[in-house]
């Protein structure tokens, strides 16, 4: 929002309703009023003004919330005001820092922007078909949109306070104010194989359908399976977990899954298990890095993970160091007439390999021992 009227003669702060640009279609200028519920009042000038925030903090709220710079065109409303002065009371009351509160102005702005495109994209899109021969997509939107909004406002609070409950959950129950940011997770990343050769040899709309139907199938086992999706690459899912065994678990669910399902390609799971640093929901680090090192390396169908987690499995009871102490333990248990210890997981050492930035590795190839859980 680049301003150059800063002066004492510009447009008192409340002005009556821009009208209409010749230029701007009339449904969409509808549209825009009805989703925002107000009118178009103010200039940026003017809404920083009223906010009560100087020029310079309101364009760097409006840019991290991804929103273009419009000059002074009168297109901001009492909506926009406020959400400046929300933000800037926080920061004057303490309780954010100015930074964090652009941090929180630019992860809420990505999150939803994303959001808003899809299901203009994919929801909405497919409700507004006519109805009827001869009536226009024009036609229906905005009654579409006038009855849809309401009830897509209520279901987009109502998961964002129950994600928020879970996130809060878990930062309370860290360790130490250092495990809070930089924690010890497992690491996921699920890479479909060949996806680049499939671009060229499918239609863009097949092609969409196989893209969406993997991130769901994927977004629906992380979840059910205790993990949390970070985000999606089209053709690879990043997904954490608080221990091993749940992130084992999901990796070897998803490729069993889609082994299981002859429309899609093979699939394939590197994990690392070590410290990660959270920043605005994405995860960084060595640990990550890893991750998708032995994700490029793993064969189809099968999942590698580093010495790490290997170790940690081995610690929890989840898998036996080897195949060979498996067996000692069983015979010793059905010498004492008690049942095996009941390992979910197997390892097998790979052959150790340099990883280019991250030195010599030693992938262990996991799989699922007594049958699928």
């Amino acid at each position: 929002m680049t301003v150059d009227d800063t002066g004492p003669g510009a447009d008192a702060d409340r002005v009556d309703p821009q009208p209409a640009d010749s230029g701007e279609d009339p449904l969409a200028l509808r549209l825009e009023q009805l989703i925002l519920g107000a009118e178009r009042r103010y200039t940026p000038f003017q809404a920083a003004r009223s906010a009560g925030v100087s020029m310079e903090l309101a364009s760097r709220f409006w840019r991290a919330m991804g929103f273009a710079d419009i000059g002074q065109a009168r297109a901001l409303t009492e909506a926009d005001v406020l959400a400046l002065r929300r933000l800037a009371g926080l920061v004057e009351a303490g309780l954010l820092s100015e930074a964090m509160a652009v941090q929180v102005a630019r992860s809420t702005g990505q999150t939803t922007a994303r959001l808003a495109e899809w299901q203009i994209d994919s929801f909405l899109e497919g409700l507004t078909e006519p109805p009827e021969p001869g009536m226009t997509r024009t036609e229906v939107t905005y009654p579409i949109v006038e009855l849809l909004l309401p009830e897509l406002e209520e279901f987009l609070v109502y998961v964002w306070r129950r994600q928020l409950a879970a996130s809060a959950g878990r930062v309370v129950q860290a360790a130490d104010d250092e495990e809070m940011v930089d924690r010890r997770l497992a690491v996921g990343f699920a890479d479909l194989v060949g996806f680049t050769r499939l671009t060229r040899r499918m239609e863009e709309e097949e092609l969409g359908e196989l893209v969406e139907a993997f991130e769901t199938t994927a977004a629906d086992l992380i979840a059910a399976h205790g993990g949390r999706l970070v985000k999606t690459l089209g053709d690879e899912v990043l997904y954490v977990a608080d221990d091993a065994g749940t992130a084992a678990e999901i990796a070897l669910r998803l490729i069993e899954t889609m082994a299981n399902d002859e429309t899609m390609p093979k699939l394939r799971v590197g994990m690392a298990f070590g410290t990660v640093t959270t920043r605005m929901g994405d995860v960084f680090g060595t640990t990550v890095n890893l991750a998708s090192r032995l994700t490029s390396i793993a064969p189809r169908d099968a999942v590698l993970v580093d010495s790490a987690f290997a170790e940690e499995l081995i610690r929890t009871r989840d898998a036996p160091a080897s195949e060979a102490e498996a067996a000692e333990e069983a015979a010793a248990a059905e010498k004492e007439g008690e049942e095996p210890p009941a390992y979910r997981f197997g390892l097998q050492p790979m052959w150790q390999r340099p990883v280019r930035g991250l030195g010599v590795v030693e992938p262990w190839l996991l799989t699922r021992r007594g049958g699928t859980a």
